[in-house]
């Protein structure tokens, strides 16, 4: 258990919060799962992993390298902070809508072209989603 951070701080610059949520994909013989790690101001994906298996390394994984590179302080949503989850949901709408429900990629390897592909494109040349810099 992690205290909740956030209470009353405003987001105005990069880096200074993130989110981290899981997804299910639908693949042909199962489910994919994907983890991802975005910035709240910019809303750039910054850490993504997928998996057939909801075993917690791919999860630990992806949070490991972004927080190795930086000295980050782990929150967690405090009572009555739906919303704090509002942006990564925003990510999930965004990429199933407008790449995987598109595509219906079959198989985990054309899954990881897929998103690979989705996530530099959703990182470098999407409109802004958020307040950018």
């Amino acid at each position: 258990m992690y205290l909740y951070l956030q209470r009353g701080q405003p987001i105005v610059r990069p880096n200074q919060v993130w989110s981290s949520d899981i997804t299910y994909i639908r693949v042909r013989g199962g489910f994919a799962y994907l983890v991802a790690v975005i910035d709240w101001y910019s809303r750039a994906v910054l850490s993504w992993r997928i998996s057939n298996t909801m075993e917690a390394s791919f999860c630990v994984d992806c949070l490991e390298e972004v927080l190795r590179a930086h000295g980050i302080a782990i929150s967690m949503d405090g009572r009555g902070r739906a919303l704090d989850n509002v942006f990564v949901e925003r990510l999930w709408r965004s990429v199933k809508y407008e790449d995987i429900y598109l595509k219906g990629y079959s198989t985990l390897g054309e899954l990881f072209v897929g998103l690979t592909q989705c996530f530099a494109f959703y990182n470098n040349e999407r409109p802004c989603r958020g307040p950018c810099a």
